[in-house]
């Protein structure tokens, strides 16, 4: 039976990510897929991995994640996010280097709800005098 040894919840525009950490030799497995068969682009994976490489992490610990809602890059800034939440309930030591390069702070910005009676958000029908 494999414990986990830490739990973080990573948010990001509509994404979700739930985020366990056990002792291992690195390895991260999204959704059931290995890391790099999961996300598209090696930027997405770069940006999943920054929180492990600031606190050099990278080779210590085995990370299983499920992550739903919103596209690509939110689903791998959700990620990070609960990466990092993770690493701060091991070793509260790391919190300082994680919040001076912004991995703890929840990016809070959303697509903005359309309005009733309008085109979309801001956007509104053409104005007319006559």
């Amino acid at each position: 039976m494999v414990k986990n040894i830490a739990i973080g919840t990573g948010r990001r525009k509509t994404a979700v990510a739930r985020v366990f950490v056990r002792e291992g030799s690195g390895k991260i497995v999204v959704n059931g897929k290995d890391v790099k068969e999961y996300f598209a682009t090696e930027d997405q994976v770069k940006v999943l991995t920054q929180a492990l490489l600031v606190t050099s992490n990278d080779s210590k610990y085995d990370i299983l994640i499920n992550v739903v809602g919103g596209g690509m890059n939110g689903q791998a800034a959700a990620c990070l996010h609960g990466i990092s939440r993770a690493l701060v309930q091991l070793d509260p030591d790391a919190r300082t280097s994680l919040k001076s390069n912004g991995f703890l702070t929840r990016d809070s910005r959303m697509v903005e709800r359309k309005k009733y009676g309008q085109k979309g958000a801001r956007r509104r029908f053409q104005f007319s005098k006559r």
